[in-house]
């Protein structure tokens, strides 16, 4: 028997008439009357959807700096120590009983726990989306690097006015795109447009598969560096400087509860996670291989900027703004998954003891309105927070990805780990707390020698 609690999110009895009590509002999205419950199809869309985001973009670079057999291997190692972090967390989740990611740390930590896990998450999806909007503000209108303009599609195709400028074409994007897909409660409401984003996600892969053959059978392409490039010190410390990159490219662990809670039947969700990852995997090794092999050591941070100039074929210039449309649409649609558990984590923390935010439309809209302001504001102001998002990554993403689920194993309260569980979690610990030292090291030594550079 389906049961709607306060929350609004779905539990399953299947012998008691005795309606379930609800836990801290925090940890629930909405479930409308009349609603069912959600299709596998549609969570792993939406699960896909919320890995596959700005990360993909970072992940040739990510294969130029460790060379192209390490790249791709770090990236399924990465997929494969993701699937064992989320299986924890689910895992615990039942034997605590809790609703939510912040529920489960709650249990194993306390208040400080569930309160520090909900600061991580909301830290670590803002900053996303700050990065998106800025992404998306490059695609449109264009950006400056180095004194240089880069013109976006929109300006390429009717020039400069006062409407094709950054601001104005961004706050347009707000008010008819992330305000509407951002005012669903459930996340099941997204299915549809996440399934969109996952196909163009496999355009933009398919498009560069098309140009690095073309190439290839042209003899424009050098062979692959297989190997990183290790000349002193300070270049073997900066391949560390790639795990913040790896992390956010497969971080989803705040939205596994929100979207279990709506499935018809949440035993599936170990399936759901593991084909997710598989297809994101998969989107991520092809990117990679085929973005570093077109490229080269040519390729930018942000391989999307690659597709700026002259691809060297026919209808390269077409090529570019199809990649660069498709992909700013695909940021556009993945948006609201993250901002739905950004809302939720943020509510958390304002209004500890409130009713649930999806049944206070009025606090439901005004922290929607809120964070949506900020976000504008943050794409808007900042030219390029690059590097405040790998600090982040290495901080907020890390401890949501890996710190968090593994502590909570070792902390055990309900006496269900195993020893490979130990094992694993402290190899997680080890490998995130020194990966991400290692990482903000080698970002503060070059920031500060760019500085000293420059100066």
């Amino acid at each position: 028997m389906t049961i709607l609690n306060f929350s609004g999110e779905k539990k399953y009895r299947r012998s008691s008439k005795t309606p379930l009590l609800p836990q801290k509002h925090d940890d629930f999205g909405a479930v409308e009357h009349g609603f069912d419950g959600a299709s596998c199809s549609g969570a792993v869309f939406n699960l896909s959807t919320t890995i596959v985001g700005a990360g993909v973009m970072a992940l040739p670079a990510t294969v130029k700096q460790l060379g192209l057999l390490p790249g791709l291997i770090m990236i399924v190692l990465a997929a494969c120590l993701t699937e064992s972090s989320i299986e924890k967390i689910l895992r615990f989740g039942r034997a605590s009983k809790a609703a939510s990611y912040s529920g489960v740390a709650g249990d194993a930590f306390g208040c400080a726990g569930r309160t520090l896990l909900q600061v991580c998450v909301v830290v670590n999806n803002l900053g996303i989306l700050v990065v998106y909007m800025i992404i998306i503000g490059d695609v449109l209108s264009g950006t400056g690097s180095g004194g240089i303009h880069h013109s976006g599609v929109v300006e390429s195709w009717f020039g400069r006015h006062w409407w094709t400028t950054r601001s104005f074409l961004l706050l347009l994007t707000t008010l008819l795109v992330f305000a509407p897909l951002v005012s669903f409660k459930r996340v099941d409401s997204l299915r549809y447009t996440s399934a969109l984003s996952v196909a163009l996600a496999v355009v933009f892969v398919a498009i560069m598969a098309g140009v690095t053959s073309v190439k290839l059978i042209n003899g424009s392409i050098g062979m692959p560096r297989l190997l990183p490039e290790v000349d002193d010190q300070a270049s073997f410390w900066k391949l560390f400087t790639t795990v913040p990159v790896l992390v956010t490219a497969y971080i989803c662990h705040h939205n596994i509860h929100p979207i279990e809670n709506e499935l018809k039947d949440p035993a599936q969700m170990k399936k759901i996670v593991r084909t997710s990852l598989a297809l994101c995997t998969s989107v991520y090794v092809a990117t990679s291989f085929f973005g570093f092999l077109l490229f080269g050591d040519q390729t930018l941070d942000d391989v999307l900027a690659n597709f700026d100039g002259d691809l060297g074929i026919l209808y390269g210039a077409l090529l570019n703004d199809v990649v660069r449309v498709s992909y700013g649409i695909h940021l556009m649609l993945v948006f609201p998954i993250v901002f739905f558990s950004l809302r939720l984590n943020l509510d958390g923390l304002l209004f500890p003891h409130a009713i649930p935010i999806a049944f206070d439309s009025q606090r439901f809209f005004s922290v929607t309105a809120a964070l949506l302001g900020v976000i504008f504001l943050g794409a808007n102001f900042v030219p390029s927070i690059w590097d405040v998002f790998q600090f982040t990554g290495a901080t907020a993403t890390i401890s949501v990805g890996f710190i968090f689920p593994a502590a909570i194993a070792l902390r055990d309260c309900h006496g269900i780990a195993t020893k490979n569980d130990r094992i694993v979690s402290w190899v997680m610990i080890l490998l995130a707390v020194s990966s991400s030292t290692v990482a903000i090291s080698s970002n503060l030594y070059c920031i500060f020698n760019d500085k000293g550079g420059r100066g």
